[in-house]
């Protein structure tokens, strides 16, 4: 079995797709307490930054500012968090994560234990998502 048939990333989405072109995906993870919670995920299989070239590195980037952008105008959150991990999941991928300052983790990482309880917030329309990523993605490349 090769690494890409073994990766969950390279077998499954990760999320609801709002937006992919070639190199990458834009995807809506499902979490109630971070509505917003996105993913921006590389295709092809490799595990860091520097499997790829300049010209893809660039383009990553853009694409995860890009949803940074969208979140704060969308979502607007107290702070966004930006990861890049790939201890559990050795796929290149950036998570997007809108915080608020009332969130069951904050300010820590929201991937250690809970400091209050958690609470649901209302869903973040993928549509609107999707076009304020779209807007932010093009004032990118110009």
């Amino acid at each position: 079995m090769s690494a890409a048939d073994a990766c969950q990333l390279c077998r499954e989405d990760g999320g609801t797709i709002l937006w992919q072109d070639g190199d990458c995906r834009l995807v809506l993870a499902a979490d109630a307490e971070h509505p917003g919670f996105c993913r921006v995920i590389w295709k092809r299989h490799v595990a860091e930054m520097t499997d790829l070239d300049l010209a893809e590195r660039r383009h990553l980037m853009s694409v995860v500012f890009a949803a940074e952008k969208a979140l704060r105008d969308i979502v607007r959150p107290d702070k966004v968090n930006l990861a890049s991990l790939g201890n559990v999941v050795p796929h290149l991928h950036w998570h997007v994560i809108p915080r608020w300052r009332d969130d069951s983790h904050f300010p820590n990482a929201i991937w250690g234990p809970a400091l209050r309880d958690p609470h649901e917030r209302p869903a973040v329309p993928g549509d609107a998502l999707r076009a304020a990523f779209v807007r932010s993605l093009a004032g990118e490349a110009g």
